[in-house]
């Protein structure tokens, strides 16, 4: 699960729970109003930035909230703009690209959701997520979980939650300029492992069900289906598809009619009708609509501003809980925003804080990682983390490619190339040679193929993919 139960600072619950006590009017009408959701949204972030540790912190040992940058980026308000006391030295963003940038995070012992989750959130602050300093590359760190005997998968396929959270932080997370920076065969290969995993009555859980037929039988997961669905939407299936549409149906099904809650698993809950409520945002889908406006008039939206307590900002878990939890707050506050599963950084308030930050160059002598796929034409789609030491500001395709050979994560991305060194058109790559108007080229950050040279620039953060085609 890519939320995993975290111990919070008990002084820090105590401070964000005052004032957030106060139960709020329930609204006058079924579906929530323009100005109700506004309400929400103002005190909802004003929640989640109660969370904040006197260090500007919302993420680190005994502290796990960095979800609320995708919730205050949907609400509209930029992560550099929230600070301890005004001190503006400890702004969340900064605090948050700092710790990313410790060769210690995440842990001994990581997992690939670590690292999705680091690039939905730090892509929502405004960090971008493959250039967060000279030797960080997120982007990087995730593609070295890609499976080579499951294709498609990222972590292990028993985990199937590792692999939507891959597909919803590698397209979600667009490059600076809003381009996708993984190639469509990448897309495509994640996009079909997640069709897969499609439950019989049209939903997903966390655990592997391709090719077993009693996994497939199995009810769903409220919160799952809603994550999956947004990682197709993201991957640019259109919400007409028939998988969608399944999953819409789901979803439905589970719908309470006199609270707008889903039947989730675990009992109705703001967490599991939040991530509904994204999965439906991503896929352009009104939650207050349609199949969603129940028969009583209520709807997901309904219930989420339902568990809200005003002023405070704070949602409650579940009906009846006697106080907020940072989880539900940031679950629902993100879906009540209308945003999915991440969200581009607004732009800040703060005078001269630009939207973005990122390294702008490697460090010479510094170790790093590089993103890299090569995909032979034929179906045969390579992906690796790359691990080279670049010697100056920028490096080359050709050095990234005979690194690849000996230095990548999963191994036998690269095997041979030819030519072995200077700076000519790469003639032959892992023994398929060009022929005619086949060739192998290049992409850097989603960008047009291109004839692929040794001497091809390759900078810090970039995402590297190489084909073999017309």
């Amino acid at each position: 699960m890519i939320r995993p139960l975290s111990l919070r600072r008990p002084a820090l619950v105590a401070a964000a729970a005052l004032g957030a006590f106060t139960l709020a009017t329930l609204p006058a009408a079924a579906t929530s109003s323009p100005a109700q959701i506004t309400t929400s949204k103002t005190n909802g972030v004003g929640y989640l930035k109660s969370l904040q540790a006197a260090d500007g912190s919302y993420a680190g040992s005994g502290l796990s909230n960095e979800w609320a940058f995708s919730a205050l980026a949907s609400a509209g308000t930029a992560a550099v703009d929230v600070t301890p006391g005004g001190d503006t030295s400890k702004n969340a963003r900064t605090v948050y690209r700092n710790l990313l940038s410790t060769a210690a995070w995440p842990s001994t012992s990581p997992v690939v959701t670590d690292y999705e989750r680091a690039v939905l959130n730090a892509y929502a602050a405004g960090i971008d997520p493959a250039r967060v300093s000279a030797s960080r590359d997120l982007i990087a760190d995730i593609y070295g979980y890609w499976q080579t005997s499951e294709n498609g998968y990222f972590g292990p396929s028993a985990n199937f939650n590792g692999t939507v959270f891959a597909a919803l932080a590698l397209n979600g997370a667009k490059t600076q300029s809003g381009q996708a920076r993984i190639p469509a065969a990448l897309r495509d290969s994640v996009v079909t492992r997640i069709r897969a995993n499609q439950h019989n009555d049209g939903g997903w859980n966390y655990g592997k069900a391709e090719g077993d037929s009693s996994q497939l039988a199995a009810t769903s997961d409220i919160d799952m289906t809603g994550a999956a669905m947004a990682a197709l939407c993201t991957s640019g299936v259109p919400n007409t598809d028939s998988g969608i549409v399944r999953a819409k149906a789901f979803l439905k099904s589970k719908l309470v009619a006199n609270s707008g809650a889903f039947n989730a698993m675990f009992g109705v809950n703001s967490d599991s009708n939040g991530w509904a409520v994204s999965g439906l945002n991503a896929c352009g889908i009104n939650a207050q609509t349609g199949d969603f406006l129940t028969p009583a008039g209520k709807t997901p939206v309904d219930f989420l501003i339902a568990q809200q307590f005003n002023p405070g900002g704070g949602f409650r878990y579940q009906p009846g809980d006697a106080s907020p939890t940072a989880y539900s707050s940031i679950d629902a506050l993100r879906a009540v925003a209308g945003g999915g599963f991440t969200a581009a950084p607004p732009a800040p308030t703060t005078p001269g804080a630009p939207q973005w930050v990122g390294e702008g160059s490697f460090t010479s002598g510094t170790a790093t990682k590089l993103a890299l796929s090569v995909d032979d034409g034929a179906g045969n789609l390579k992906v690796c983390s790359v691990a080279l030491t670049p010697t100056g500001g920028t490096t080359t395709l050709g050095a990234v490619l005979d690194a690849a050979k000996s230095a990548a994560t999963p191994s036998g991305c690269v095997t041979d190339l030819t030519p072995a060194s200077g700076s000519g058109t790469i003639t032959t790559l892992n023994g398929k040679a060009n022929s005619g108007s086949s060739t192998w080229k290049a992409s850097i950050d989603g960008s047009t193929f291109a004839t692929a040279t040794r001497a091809t620039t390759i900078g810090v953060g970039d995402t590297i993919a190489v084909r073999w085609g017309a």
